[in-house]
């Protein structure tokens, strides 16, 4: 995973004194974030499979997982 991932974490815990007061490890923000991206690209794959009738949700999944570093 790449670092945009790890960014957005860190500009959610600014915006969110709270959540800012707890503590985190960069390996566990990373965590989060990569379970995020993948939330977000199967929505996407829920959509183009089982039958691949949306080839719009087969590339917006895998430019989700690229924009993110995801595999």
């Amino acid at each position: 995973m790449n670092e945009r991932a790890y960014d957005i974490a860190l500009e959610v815990l600014e915006d969110y004194p709270v959540i800012n007061s707890w503590t985190f490890t960069r390996t566990e923000l990373a965590e989060f974030a990569e379970r995020i991206v993948r939330e977000c690209a199967a929505v996407c794959d829920e959509y183009a499979m089982p039958d691949g009738t949306s080839i719009t949700a087969q590339i917006l999944s895998i430019a989700i997982k690229r924009r993110f570093g995801i595999e």
